[in-house]
């Protein structure tokens, strides 16, 4: 989901391209329009794509696999970009044969009815479905989650979330596993693609009419699409994941087959050859990436070249797409798309995304809702919106759309509606929002400097460094200082004080920049001033904990120095203590330097587990033992160690204040101690005052 490559991906997939989810029968008893057509002129009875159809069906089990953690589909997000190639192949198919019969004075084009179109195949299914979840929402889900979901709904159907999920964080993100609509950003990005599409092909045939100066044009939009996905992925990948720009050459690589597909003449043999080919790339891909991949970029051209090759082959029917499994979830693989998600979502708000029985349940559950959707919303929405003029059909959709739009903007303007639920799980809830009230103003993710935010007094009596913690326990300390004393905060996201460090996936390294600029910085300082630093230091010597992250548990570095480690082997730890040693007792050369042990990790979001568990009705008291919190950080402990001993650091401890009966506790007297897994809340990180009160006491 991400999350790096990411989200997280979310790498969230959907079934969007227009009008294709119904089959051959049900094409020809309703003598309605299927996007998975081949072109006109083509003999009637082989112009339904059945290939297309179960290509789909292999792109949806894909993602489903994915999103519900099933082995063997790590890489199961690489069917959003099946589906990309799909669309463009329809999409450029109905523009061009519209074209095409203008010229030859047997019909025309109408953009606007391309529009219309795609918005009656798109927009029922997705309507019901927000709808659906804000009324659950309203009995079901606590103000903080309600108030993202009425965001998401509003953004969601007005085809904009991939903007809007563009700017909150990766799909890999932990936060996407609480976005019930993140998949959407899919349906934006095509939506996106279908405003732009025949636009652009119109003005080139009016230009010069003719396939050659088409395949031109998109060619040309290809390469440059394609280059800012190779060149944006490893600098901003939340952008390169989330926005058309770097997504569109993969419907135009569509359009390329479509427009050169007439000119192939393959034997039975070649294409059969061809497709098993193409299939045989998707797996590997299937296989090969995982959500610590970086994505798309250059390696998105390895499901997306295979599934031209399927669509080239035209193999229809073939053994791979055309069975009868194939083809029924192809038809309703739109529906399957829309449901599985918030399905997913729900195992997760529950806490049994990691039950087997529940994930089996799921699946079941999945394939029911899309069946349903399809009987019920998808097919006879298209056949009664069919039946009325443009205007109606227009103006029908557009009237069910606003209204889920205002109630969704509703919601989120009501802060999600509070008084639904009992006031204890409201307010226990709510601390997952009690941070550092200047985070945003103090603690910054991207440049490489920092605001240098002072609080408290107007003397300066300490400087804080560090990471997201340091921002977090900035006020206990604060609350730990003389009266007239005040604290600057040097903190950035993600990044440990230890010159030299970068950070995995990145290559303009701002915390590398950031570390050198501090340093600088120090040496203006007036001296004597101590020197705090905090850090999650374990996170990225060992990795991720939370069992939602990529490689979680599994003891991977998420930062180097001058070689890439795939573990932390001894190897490792040597260089990491070696620059903790150097950095640190530089820093305390002209200073006194206080360095702080890890914060206990919890795993889980405590004020999200413990309200939702009060939400059931049952009680969950987050915890974790003294013996799981040495196990993690045994190494790091060890490294503060070697800085203590060699230049007489001091070392703070907050297991006293957090650990006081053998058991480090997520709540006290009934509060979260922390608004998420691992950060204290301004509440809980008031225990550790008596710790740094011990760092002025000393300077008295």
């Amino acid at each position: 989901m991400f999350f790096h490559g990411k989200p997280a991906a979310n790498h969230g997939v959907h079934d969007g391209d227009s009008d294709h989810s119904t089959d051959n029968a049900y094409n020809r008893r309703l003598s309605l329009p299927t996007d998975a057509m081949l072109p006109v002129s083509t003999p009637s009875s082989q112009r339904f794509r059945l290939d297309i159809n179960g290509l789909r069906a292999w792109a949806v089990v894909a993602v489903i696999g994915y999103h519900f953690g099933i082995t063997g589909f790590a890489g199961g997000f690489v069917g959003v970009d099946v589906f990309f190639v799909i669309s463009g192949f329809l999409m450029t198919g109905i523009v061009v044969n519209g074209l095409e019969k203008a010229g030859a004075g047997s019909g025309g084009f109408s953009t606007l009815a391309f529009y219309m179109a795609r918005a009656r195949r798109i927009l029922p299914a997705l309507i019901v479905l927000c709808a659906v979840l804000m009324v659950l929402g309203w009995w079901l889900l606590l103000p903080i989650d309600y108030r993202l979901l009425g965001n998401h709904v509003a953004f969601s159907t007005g085809f904009l979330s991939n903007i809007a999920f563009w700017n909150e964080a990766g799909y890999f993100d932990s936060a996407s596993h609480e976005k019930w609509l993140l998949h959407t950003w899919s349906l934006a990005v095509e939506w996106q693609f279908y405003l732009l599409l025949p636009l652009l092909l119109v003005a080139v045939w009016k230009w010069r009419p003719g396939r050659h100066a088409l395949t031109e044009a998109i060619a040309a939009m290809l390469l440059a699409s394609l280059a800012a996905s190779i060149i944006v992925t490893p600098l901003y990948p939340s952008a390169a994941f989330y926005l058309l720009p770097m997504r569109a050459w993969e419907m135009l690589a569509g359009g390329l087959v479509f427009l050169h597909a007439p000119q192939l003449r393959l034997g039975t043999r070649q294409k059969t050859v061809l497709e098993t080919a193409g299939l045989l790339l998707v797996i590997a891909a299937l296989l090969s990436f995982d959500a610590a991949t970086s994505w798309p970029g250059w390696r998105a051209l390895v499901p997306v070249t295979g599934t031209m090759m399927v669509v080239l082959a035209a193999r229809n029917p073939s053994l791979w797409t055309g069975n009868r499994a194939a083809q029924w979830l192809g038809t309703r693989s739109y529906s399957l798309y829309l449901w599985h998600w918030p399905v997913v979502v729900a195992l997760t708000y529950m806490g049994l995304q990691k039950t087997p029985l529940f994930i089996g349940g799921g699946l079941v559950l999945t394939l029911l809702l899309g069946h349903v959707s399809y009987v019920l919303v998808e097919a006879p929405a298209r056949i009664h919106l069919n039946k009325l003029s443009m205007r109606w059909s227009a103006l029908l959709l557009l009237a069910t759309a606003l209204i889920v739009i205002a109630a969704g903007a509703a919601v989120q303007w009501q802060e999600g509606v509070y008084s639904r639920m009992a006031p204890a799980i409201e307010a226990i809830s709510d601390e997952g929002m009690n941070k550092n009230p200047r985070l945003v103003e103090c603690h910054p993710e991207a440049g490489t400097t920092s605001p240098s935010c002072v609080y408290g007094g107007k003397h300066l009596g300490a400087i804080v460094t560090g990471d997201s913690h340091a921002n977090a326990l900035i006020s206990a300390v604060v609350a730990a200082m003389p009266k007239d004393d005040g604290a600057m905060e040097w903190s950035y996201s993600s990044c440990p004080t230890l010159q030299g460090v970068h950070r995995l996936g990145e290559k303009t390294q701002p915390c590398t920049a950031f570390i050198d600029w501090m340093l600088q910085q120090l040496k203006k300082a007036p001296k004597g001033v101590p020197l705090i630093i905090i850090n999650r230091t374990t996170y990225y010597a060992k990795g991720f904990n939370e069992p939602w992250e990529p490689n979680a548990n599994t003891n991977t570095p998420l930062v180097y120095f001058n070689k890439v480690y795939t573990s932390d082997s001894p190897a490792f730890m040597a260089e990491f203590t070696q620059k903790m040693v150097e950095t640190t007792c530089k820093l305390a050369q002209d200073r006194p330097v206080y360095l702080m042990r890890p914060i206990p990790e919890m795993g889980v979001d405590v004020p999200k587990a413990t309200s939702r568990a009060m939400l059931w009705g049952s009680h969950r008291d987050v915890s974790v033992s003294l013996e799981e919190y040495h196990r993690r950080h045994k190494a790091v402990w060890a490294a503060q160690d070697a800085v203590h001993a060699r230049c007489g650091v001091k070392i703070l401890d907050p297991i006293p204040y957090l650990c006081p009966d053998g058991i480090c506790h997520g709540s006290k007297d009934g509060r979260p101690l922390y608004f998420d897994d691992d950060h204290l809340s301004e509440y809980g990180n008031k225990l550790l005052v008596p710790m740094f009160a011990e760092v002025f006491r000393k300077q008295e």
